[in-house]
């Protein structure tokens, strides 16, 4: 749009899966001398956008944050943590999400609990993150040869329960494929489970980060795409997977929920029981082929929502 000119600076993590900082002196001493007309803030709760708030004041800009949907993840927090999100929300959350000239929420269940801290509707825009036009072209008809599972593999995920699921499959050929980088931990720990469970040779770990047309690739190859995770923001795997037209199996969450609906453009999986698990695998595997066709197509309608052509609109 017209000659627009974009500034980003480098992020310093300081603990967790994404607790970052972007700013620092000389950030911000780059800011003030770039004079932007709009600052876009990354991640509610996180140090540098209320340093943001203060940075845009003085030099007359409009400020936007970016919430990444860092709500209801109590299950992965540490006790330090809640009560560190308490006190946040109560203290300074509520205080400064009015400040911001525009909030934009990825996904629409984190919307209540922004209106929890008082945020006003006025100042409420949903606008979630795209995916590359590549995984929205036409889909080649590829016959399934396993489960996938793309993306980080960490405790986060909870890889071991699909793992265990392969002991209860009837159908014993029938592979699993991990495709991602791993913490070296949580991998240790996964060959162990499928070992202990009789299933490692039918478990591939592809422990290697990746790119859009390896991960096009494996997704064009699968028969099912599995996403099994104790909690999820805007799940972009999954989407992305459905987007090349395939079945999807994930586990109820917030995150996971305000994409599929169950039966209808993808199945929802509750807890972590591999057994039920795996029977959920096999009533999907044996679908009748128009109803296979069905959902196949709805979850294609879905991820054409989160074409980039269609986002950037929102942004414009």
């Amino acid at each position: 749009v017209g000659n627009i000119s974009i500034k980003r600076f480098p992020a310093f993590k300081l603990g967790g899966d994404s607790f970052m900082y972007w700013l620092n002196a000389d950030a911000e001493k780059a800011i003030r001398e770039f004079k932007p007309d709009v600052i876009i803030a990354h991640s509610y709760r996180h140090l540098h956008t209320t340093r943001a708030l203060k940075i845009a004041r003085a030099i007359g800009a409009k400020v936007f944050l970016v919430t990444h949907a860092p709500f209801d993840r109590n299950s992965t927090r540490s006790l330090f943590a809640r009560v560190a999100v308490y006190l946040y929300d109560t203290l300074i959350g509520s205080r400064t999400i009015n400040l911001f000239d525009k909030v934009l929420a990825i996904t629409h269940w984190e919307i209540p609990y922004l209106k929890k801290l008082g945020l006003k509707p006025a100042k409420l825009i949903y606008m979630p993150n795209g995916i590359r036009l590549a995984f929205l072209s036409p889909v080649t008809k590829i016959a399934g040869k396993y489960l996938l599972y793309t993306g980080r593999l960490s405790p986060i995920k909870q890889l071991e329960t699909p793992i265990r699921a392969l002991s209860f499959l009837r159908e014993k050929s029938l592979m699993l494929k991990l495709f991602g980088p791993a913490e070296k931990e949580y991998l240790f720990y996964l060959k162990n489970i499928a070992r202990s469970y009789h299933v490692d040779d039918r478990v591939i770990f592809h422990d290697a980060s990746y790119g859009a047309k390896e991960q096009l690739r494996e997704l064009n190859s699968a028969q099912l795409f599995i996403l099994h995770s104790k909690s999820e923001g805007m799940p972009q795997v999954l989407i992305e997977a459905m987007a090349r037209g395939k079945i999807v199996l994930a586990s109820d969450n917030k995150g996971n929920a305000d994409i599929i609906r169950h039966g209808k453009n993808g199945f929802l999986f509750n807890g972590d029981d591999a057994e039920q698990l795996a029977r959920q695998i096999e009533h999907i595997l044996h679908l009748d082929k128009k109803t296979a066709a069905s959902i196949r197509h709805s979850a294609r309608r879905t991820a054409e929502q989160f074409d980039w052509k269609k986002v950037s609109k929102i942004l414009e």
